[in-house]
């Protein structure tokens, strides 16, 4: 089920032209499933010679084509989920369920951004002077490099990549060496689909050497990059020596607001779903969650019991619907994040612990009486782990959700329009949703402010951060 994953430049799949390799690691049993070729310089200096290749060709190809070669990759896509979602779910770790998920999203952004390829309208601008013709042209910027993290190995590429595409430019992808075969899939749709030699290629290897050697490289005029905001800052200053369009998707560390009016069943279930999809390694996981004080013991026995009944186990059983976390480093972090909150008063409702036997299992873990000054209230636990945390006014509530250098999504519960108002007026982040779940869809805008990064990853804004602005003035 598991072959060894190989380089893609200039249209072929190829070894590392050292031979190197990495091994490729099962997180639910802790076993090597098979290596992925790592890349040296000799590769991704043939992969940046074939990326402008391609982006001569590509940005002279049709909207219209390219519209129709997206839409085929999206139809290939959804044919082959199956066989994919598999894969990731062997080597990233989450449940089947969520895997199939995952690709059949990555269709669904194929095919909007496809869409958007055929509108990527320019302008007339009226003329102060007789004779005199203005106008706005859209252009892709050039070759991209794109960097991507293991927790959704496809969603994560797919996104950069079918923005860079439909816009006219060709691709560079480094995707994760720890869950390289879905996005190798995912690949081989869009090359099977036709598209051209050199407009996407796809490398592993060591991620500052690569980041640092493509970022520096004249043929590179866009980097994207989703990952931590430590790694992000870097990137975005190395782009920025080098003036480099960036976008960035980065950390965050989700508000969850749930008010004495809110459904309390329904916010309890929403808010465990949403905290331990995945394991809880979701950039947008809601993490921090603010009750109002009335409500608070009763939404803590609510939430609990939802926790308490997630089954854990392996993604490949069919009844499994938490998984393991994706790397064995992620366990001590989070246990000394729950060390830290206990030894300042935080009181551990469920979980808390590794999970005996192979892989690398935690129990869904839920804190209350957390207080600002732990640990995990700062640092984003990136796992398995809810923070909870009683409010009296939402004043107080707004000046917690804000306290963060981060801003990413934030979640709201209640029924009252005034206070809906207030959240969507006061709340410092790029994604607002309230009473449901309602993030992350092709057509909508993702991303975030301040140390979470900057630039959309969705909805019409994905498109714009591949394009050129040119202005045409001419007189007759």
């Amino acid at each position: 089920m598991y072959s060894d994953i190989q380089l893609h430049i200039d249209g072929n799949w190829q070894p590392s032209r050292s031979g190197s390799t990495l091994n490729v690691v099962n997180p639910a049993t802790g076993k090597t499933l098979g290596r992925v070729a790592k890349a040296d310089t000799s590769d991704l200096d043939a992969a940046l010679a074939a990326a402008e290749r391609g982006f001569e060709r590509w940005r002279r190809t049709s909207a219209f084509e390219r519209y129709t070669v997206m839409r085929k990759a999206a139809h290939l896509l959804r044919e082959r989920s199956d066989e994919i979602a598999r894969l990731m779910t062997l080597e990233q770790g989450k449940p089947l369920t969520e895997s199939r998920v995952e690709t059949l999203g990555a269709a669904d952004t194929i095919d909007w951004l496809a869409e958007e390829a055929r509108r990527t309208y320019g302008r007339i601008v009226p003329s102060r002077a007789t004779g005199v013709e203005q106008r706005v042209l859209k252009e892709p910027v050039g070759p991209v490099a794109a960097f991507t993290p293991w927790n959704f190995p496809i969603n994560q590429i797919v996104r950069k990549l079918s923005a860079a595409l439909a816009a006219g430019c060709s691709i560079i992808i480094k995707a994760p060496e720890e869950t390289p075969a879905s996005p190798a899939e995912l690949i081989r749709t869009f090359i099977d689909a036709g598209v051209p030699a050199g407009v996407i290629g796809l490398v592993y290897g060591d991620p500052a050497h690569i980041s640092s050697y493509l970022i520096a490289h004249p043929t590179i005029r866009k980097v994207t990059f989703t990952g931590s905001t430590y790694v992000g800052k870097q990137l975005a200053a190395l782009s920025g020596k080098h003036m480099k369009r960036v976008t960035m998707e980065l950390g965050g560390h989700a508000p969850a607001l749930v008010f004495a009016d809110a459904d309390l069943d329904a916010a309890a279930k929403l808010l465990a779903m949403a905290k331990f999809r995945n394991a809880g390694q979701v950039c947008i996981a809601p993490t921090r969650l603010l009750v109002q004080r009335s409500v608070y013991e009763d939404f803590i026995s609510r939430f609990t019991a939802h926790v308490k009944a997630i089954r854990i186990g392996d993604g490949l059983e069919s009844n499994s619907q938490m998984g393991p976390l994706a790397n064995e480093r992620r366990a001590p972090a989070l246990e000394a994040m729950i060390e830290d909150a206990l030894s300042k008063g935080a009181t551990l409702v469920c979980g808390g612990e590794r999970r005996h036997g192979p892989g690398y299992f935690f129990l869904p873990t839920v804190l209350s009486d957390v207080t600002s000054t732990m640990l995990a209230m700062n640092d984003e636990p990136f796992g398995p782990l809810a923070l909870i945390m009683p409010f009296e006014t939402i004043n107080e509530a707004l000046a917690e959700a804000n306290r963060l250098p981060y801003g990413l999504a934030s979640y709201a519960f209640t029924k009252d329009s005034n206070t809906a108002q207030a959240l969507s007026d006061g709340i410092e982040a790029g994604m607002l949703t309230i009473n449901h779940l309602g993030l992350g869809l092709p057509e909508v805008p993702f991303g975030g402010v301040q140390d979470s990064g900057y630039g959309s990853e969705g909805g019409t804004e994905a498109v714009e951060a591949y394009l050129n602005v040119k202005l045409v003035t001419h007189l007759a």
